[in-house]
């Protein structure tokens, strides 16, 4: 009886060319080499001040970690970039989701280094309550910008700090403007307890808005307006002009309604295209002249001061939390009361209690 003869499948794989080598491993080996060593704080502080941005990163890195040892190193290399830090001017920019403000960010950057500025765009993306992971993308998304040596991107994961603001942003921002940036752009992760935290640390809150967006927002808008010293009605192009102009008009008459802010300045709604870059110009003149006229009133320095105190309140509140829940005996003692407290043996104001006269003995 004859056999037949096998033919392969169409999922047979078939054996491939090998690649040529076309990394060097000599260069493989530097390049793992110069990974595993760790600059001094010297050496972060020197390239920090000389516009170095790998430096600079790293040295956010450091900040952004939760090692003491890294906490230790990041406070001596923030200590002395101290004296070279406030001299830029510092804009928070928020926004409903699909509001545009990677592609706004990324045409208001552009058109500032244009202007001879050196501009940092501190990004904060949400992290994931369930996986606590990142998707990091705004470089991705902000491509031209990324390539401008007068700009610098930096976007890091909120992690479970209020309202999606990183942990250490404010940190962060010092060693920008020692680095030499002028100018710097937070952007939030979008509306909700993020703005009041961003509020506290710019010196110019800018709003963008949609035309046409329904009232399903009206809930917020007082809050967040209230913060606002500038409204943007973004994506004014094509066939939404029209409605852009009517949504101008409206949110003019909405701010009238508001109490005169401390600084004096009557916030101010305009229009752009991110797209087209129609209104962009605008957009920086209105933060130029708040500029002005909070630097001749004395405000601009005024809020600086305040800003520096609340900051240092929220920092004793996060430090003392954090020694909390890794003091060593508070762990076993928490890990005790969480079962108590589940099974009605005690109540959870009582064992709170109990934790924290522990805590503080």
């Amino acid at each position: 009886m004859a056999h037949k003869k096998s033919h392969p499948t169409a999922l047979h794989e078939k054996d491939g060319i090998e690649q040529p080598e076309i990394v060097s491993s000599d260069s493989v080996a530097q390049i793992r080499q110069y990974r595993r060593q760790q600059p001094t704080s010297e050496q972060l502080i020197a390239g920090i001040l000389s516009g170095d941005k790998i430096a600079l990163s790293r040295a956010i890195t450091l900040i952004e970690s939760t090692s003491t040892t890294h906490l230790e190193k990041a406070n001596e290399i923030i200590k002395a970039c101290l004296p070279y830090a406030n001299k830029s001017v510092r804009v928070g920019i928020t926004g409903v989701p699909g509001v545009g403000k990677s592609t706004f960010i990324e045409a208001f950057g552009k058109y500032l280094t244009g202007l001879g500025k050196k501009v940092a765009v501190l990004a904060v993306d949400p992290s994931s309550s369930i996986s606590h992971g990142s998707i990091l993308g705004d470089k991705t998304r902000m491509e031209e910008l990324v390539k401008d040596e007068n700009a610098y991107i930096r976007p890091s994961a909120s992690g479970e700090s209020l309202g999606g603001v990183a942990r250490k942003t404010r940190e962060t921002i010092i060693l920008c403007e020692a680095c030499g940036f002028d100018t710097i752009l937070i952007e939030t992760v979008g509306v909700g307890q993020s703005e009041t935290a961003v509020h506290s640390m710019v010196d110019f809150f800018l709003l963008l808005n949609l035309a046409g967006a329904g009232d399903e927002l009206q809930g917020i808008k007082r809050g967040i307006m209230e913060m606002a010293d500038a409204i943007v009605i973004n994506k004014a192009d094509g066939d939404n002009i029209k409605r852009a102009r009517l949504a101008k008009t409206e949110y003019n008459r909405a701010l009238h309604l508001f109490p005169m802010k401390n600084s004096g300045w009557s916030p101010k709604v305009t229009t752009c295209s991110a797209l087209t870059q129609e209104g962009i110009p605008d957009v920086w003149n209105t933060i130029e002249e708040y500029f002005t006229l909070t630097r001749e009133n004395g405000y601009f320095h005024q809020k600086r001061k305040e800003q520096n105190q609340y900051w240092l309140l929220e920092t004793i509140n996060e430090q003392l939390k954090q020694n909390f829940y890794n003091h060593p005996d508070i762990q076993i003692l928490l890990e005790e009361n969480k079962k108590a407290v589940q099974n009605n043996e005690i109540s959870p104001f009582a064992a709170a209690k109990l934790l924290l006269d522990n805590y503080f003995k």
